[in-house]
């Protein structure tokens, strides 16, 4: 093997563009380049021919515009198809919605035809009835027995009815009205025996019957005495009173006022009055016998009835004492009362604000004014420690270390209390709604616990027995007045009450 020499080259001669290796390294490529073309029968100018390149370039921007320019032609051509294909669905769509709209608007002309038509036959028809009730009317008036006419009279008194008159169940208060409803089932409904709630009827007839009318037949007294009674013992809502006797919200609602106002106007004259001369000289007999204290004529006592919170005066109505007691905000008005020994209210004042002690209540009423008058002359009213001490008011010594008289005064005087307080207890168990809130406006509540007292009253006098079940728990809070001994001739009474009571040995004995 021969070995022939090479030249070494050094780093330089790589990077000399002119250097011999290059130069020979051209000419090889040009020669390769130069058959190439002339195979292809060209005569090539070396590595590069220009004006080929421009040929081949013209050629291939001629193709891709009229390449170019079919696509346009071909999107347009589809465009416009599609346009109008949406026009013509467009049109028909259109087309089908008129069509519609016309036929609706037909049937809607025809409907307001034959609706027309309807009225007028049936105001017709009405103006006929109309005729004939005022015809039968006459003929009744002046004698005339037609049987026709009244038959035809009762049709369309019948047909009017219906449209006035809405159908309600009374099963519930029919069962109570008939005279085979067990006596013990009547009373614990109506807090009253069968003969106390017809006597009641009969005296508040007069006053709350009604006539029937053409249009409808007015509600029987007994109905409407019932429905104030229940409402007043049970305290419940309208709604529930509505449903159990057949009538509607708003006439339940009426027939509790005006009967309420019926028994203020009738009943309250005749059942709660002040005691006449030997009407009070029972009273001052029954309480001696019961306490030794001589010239006691009543007992006096002020509870709290709750109200929901009044749109004005609102601060005047806030029961702050009953608030603390019970963590709950609460608002309430006044009813004073003096009973004589059997629990009857004598008198009462109604209406107060709650924020008022007792003492204020007691320089408001009726009662403060017949004193000053010497209505009360020679006559003992007993209170509890809220009231002041006065020539007619006798109340319970209040101060600290009290002597054996004393005690003994004070226990007699709890005595006599708790003939009020109890008959307070008995007024609230009896009619319920004392107990709650009610739906009755502020300035028609006192009439309404009025009515309570009255019925109370009847009660009592009846010897109506109270069920054990509606016991209640009085409780008001007793707030002594600041000037609690406005009279010297009435402190100097008091010791001799007391006095007397522990030497003839009927002072109280819970204090040995």
């Amino acid at each position: 093997m021969e070995i022939t020499s090479f030249t070494f080259h050094s780093p330089e001669d790589y990077y000399n563009i002119s250097s011999p290796w290059f130069q020979e390294l051209d000419n090889g490529f040009n020669k390769k380049r130069k058959k190439e073309d002339d195979s292809r029968g060209g005569g090539g100018n070396g590595f590069f021919d220009e004006e080929e390149l421009k040929k081949r370039g013209y050629g291939d921007i001629l193709a891709s515009l009229l390449l170019l320019e079919e696509e346009a032609k071909q999107e347009e051509a589809q465009w416009i198809t599609e346009s109008q294909q949406e026009k013509a669905f467009l049109e028909s769509n259109h087309k089908r919605k008129v069509e519609a709209m016309n036929e609706y608007y037909n049937q809607l002309q025809q409907h307001y035809s034959e609706v027309d038509h309807l009225d007028s036959l049936s105001t017709a028809k009405r103006s006929r009835k109309s005729a004939s009730a005022l015809a039968a009317t006459v003929a009744t008036t002046s004698g005339n027995d037609n049987v026709n006419m009244g038959n035809e009279t009762s049709k369309g008194t019948d047909q009017q009815r219906r449209l006035w008159v809405k159908d309600r169940s009374k099963d519930w208060w029919d069962r109570c009205n008939h005279q085979d409803f067990p006596e013990e089932e009547f009373r614990k409904a109506f807090r009253m025996s069968k003969s106390t709630f017809s006597l009641i009827c009969q005296e508040l007839e007069p006053v709350v019957m009604k006539k029937n009318t053409m249009l409808r037949d007015a509600i029987p007294v007994r109905q409407r005495v019932a429905v104030c009674i229940w409402r007043l013992a049970t305290g419940e809502p309208l709604r529930l009173v509505s449903k159990r006797f057949g009538l509607g919200i708003s006439t339940c609602h009426k027939l509790i006022l005006e009967v309420c106002s019926a028994i203020k106007t009738v009943l309250m004259p005749k059942f709660l009055q002040w005691p006449d001369e030997k009407k009070m000289k029972e009273n001052k007999e029954e309480f001696k016998s019961i306490s030794g204290i001589p010239n006691v004529g009543g007992s006096l006592y002020t509870t709290h009835v709750p109200i929901i919170a009044p749109k004005v005066s609102v601060a005047a109505y806030f029961n702050r004492r009953h608030t603390q007691r019970n963590q709950k905000t609460s608002y309430s008005i006044t009813v004073q009362g003096v009973v004589d020994q059997k629990g009857i209210f004598t008198d009462v004042c109604i209406g107060w604000p709650g924020s008022m002690p007792d003492d204020q209540v007691l320089e408001k009423s009726a009662l403060f004014q017949r004193a000053n008058k010497g209505d009360l002359k020679d006559v003992w009213i007993v209170g509890n420690s809220g009231y002041p001490l006065m020539d007619w008011v006798l109340v319970p010594y209040t101060n600290q270390n009290l002597t054996w008289a004393q005690h003994g005064f004070n226990e007699k005087i709890c005595e006599i209390q708790n003939v009020a307080k109890e008959a307070f207890a008995r007024l609230k168990g009896r009619w319920s709604c004392l107990q709650k809130r009610t739906e009755v406006k502020l300035q028609e509540l006192p009439m309404v616990l009025g009515a309570c007292c009255v019925l109370h009253n009847i009660c009592e006098m009846n010897k109506e027995e109270m069920d054990p079940e509606l016991q209640f728990d009085l409780f008001d809070d007793e707030m002594i007045p600041e000037n609690n001994l406005r009279s010297a001739n009435a402190v100097h009474a008091r010791d001799n009450i007391a006095h007397n009571l522990l030497h003839h040995g009927l002072g109280g004995t819970c204090f040995l």
